[in-house]
């Protein structure tokens, strides 16, 4: 992976905005960032709905170089924040889920066997982090919780002040570039889970957490916001269409409630209640938009706890 420095890309920062200004919210900080945008910059979400705190803690991140770790359920949208702000701050932005295939060799390097000339030579292929750590980037490691054991202490590193990279591999001590930016998200903040929903993630060792500056913790939106968003993905929104999506809000947080007291093992996210409401236009029909977007990937100790929650919003049993 090379850095495209066609693209007027440079290691300054080059220009200053305000916060209230870039991302709508009510704190006004000046914030430095890049003037011109790269590949790697995430495109703007025009309708993108910025949470106070968890956009001002993430904005210091970006502004003096701190760690910031992001928890909340799925779904709340704790990736497409960071990516969000990113692109407002035409910040390059790279994401690495830490699913159980992801191994240290993926994030350092390996040796790789290439053709030169007609001859096989071992060459070393860079990974990930050596290529990021020494660019202007905003590097987020997704899943944080889910990351294995031998990944995590390549991690841990680079999550000291300094944060100097070693490969020893290479027998080289890689610097960061002065704009290079971590950031995390997660589910259980570290603490394991007991309830099965988060398949895969670890407990973390003090150590690892301690070398986190910030934390903050993303919850879903108020339900008029919620609304809103929905509405402007809506192609043609009629007052019919403004009264389904009340209630479409109204019912995914009362299958939230019930998700947090463990009353039902399933929630819906906003990113499912957007889903619900384009197919409604789709299938032309609540009910069946409902069944084939959430409803169906139920089991059937939640349907019987959700089919009431529906007959309570919409006035009617599902079929």
């Amino acid at each position: 992976m090379k850095f495209n420095k066609n693209q007027n890309t440079t290691n300054n920062l080059d220009t200053s905005s305000y916060t209230d200004e870039l991302f709508g919210i009510k704190k006004r900080i000046a914030v430095s960032h890049f003037s011109k945008r790269t590949d790697l910059v995430p495109e703007i979400d025009t309708n993108y709905v910025f949470d106070e705190a968890t956009t001002l803690s993430i904005i210091m991140g970006f502004k003096y170089n701190k760690r910031v770790l992001v928890q909340g359920l799925h779904g709340t949208g704790k990736s497409s924040h960071i990516e969000q702000i990113a692109a407002r701050l035409n910040w390059p932005c790279l994401r690495i889920n830490l699913d159980g295939h992801i191994s240290r060799f993926d994030l350092l390097g390996k040796d790789a066997i290439i053709l030169k000339e007609e001859k096989q030579i071992t060459t070393f292929k860079q990974g990930l982090l050596p290529w990021s750590i020494e660019n202007p980037v905003a590097l987020v490691f997704d899943e944080y919780d889910a990351g294995r054991p031998d990944v995590m202490f390549v991690i841990q590193r680079l999550l000291e002040s300094d944060g100097k990279l070693t490969l020893l591999d290479q027998n080289s001590v890689l610097k960061p570039n002065e704009n290079f930016r971590i950031f995390g998200t997660c589910n259980t903040l570290g603490s394991g889970d007991e309830s099965g929903l988060y398949y895969g993630t670890q407990n973390l060792n003090q150590g690892q957490l301690d070398r986190w500056n910030i934390f903050t913790t993303l919850n879903f939106l108020k339900p008029e916001i919620e609304e809103e968003i929905i509405e402007k993905k809506i192609k043609k929104i009629s007052k019919r269409k403004k009264e389904q999506i009340k209630l479409i809000v109204k019912l995914a947080n009362l299958i939230r409630d019930a998700f947090r007291s463990s009353d039902i093992s399933i929630i819906m996210s906003p990113r499912t209640s957007i889903i619900w409401a384009q197919n409604i236009e789709i299938f032309d029909d609540v009910d069946t938009a409902f069944k084939l977007t959430f409803f169906n990937r139920c089991d059937e100790n939640d349907k019987k706890v959700i089919s009431e929650f529906y007959q309570r919003c919409f006035g009617r049993d599902l079929d």
